[in-house]
């Protein structure tokens, strides 16, 4: 049973319960004018966070966000840049909202590229520099990571550390990020 076929099962339920409840009756196709979502869990958030800090070669920040780039957990490891937390929220933030890791952005962001300018937008909060990443599961973006604190190439590394660690839960960027 997939997850969203579940999802769909507890909500039928609950309208159908609320129906009976209330003596009203609800339509059954109403069930399919509500939309569920996977979300971030704060265990999901420990485990990522967790193995992102093993993966850490020297102190650094960690921050995953939900699907909207609001913070679920942030982390700033005994020794980290004090910038290093902004910058992984953001890189989290980036990640979400384009549902793209951040280091996609670099060249189209160039001046006189396409999309120069792009770091300006939203008070500077898009970055554009390796380390975040989209949480996808079954294809779904439900969230985003973010580390800073250590050269773009290890930042992303770390960050791709979390994902293998969770990969019974998310879909892997490993193939089109390779271990560095």
């Amino acid at each position: 049973m997939t997850r969203a076929g579940s999802a769909e099962q507890r909500l039928a339920h609950t309208v159908h319960a609320q129906s009976v409840a209330t003596d009203r009756p609800l339509a059954r196709e109403a069930v399919h004018m509500i939309r569920t979502e996977s979300v971030v869990t704060l265990e999901l958030a420990q485990k990522l966070t967790q193995a992102a800090r093993s993966a850490a070669t020297k102190p650094m920040a960690i921050a995953i966000t939900d699907r909207h780039g609001e913070l679920v957990l942030a982390t700033r490891m005994d020794g980290a840049a004090r910038v290093a937390l902004t910058l992984a929220v953001d890189k989290a933030f980036t990640a979400a909202a384009f549902n793209a890791p951040t280091d996609a952005w670099g060249e189209v962001t160039k001046p006189g590229a396409a999309d120069w300018g792009l770091t300006s937008a939203l008070a500077g909060r898009i970055v554009v520099i390796a380390g975040g990443f989209p949480l996808r599961a079954d294809g779904e973006l439900v969230g985003a990571i973010g580390v800073s604190g250590a050269a773009p190439h290890v930042d992303n590394a770390c960050a791709l550390a979390a994902l293998r660690a969770c990969a019974d839960v998310l879909d892997s960027f490993a193939a089109s990020h390779p271990a560095e």
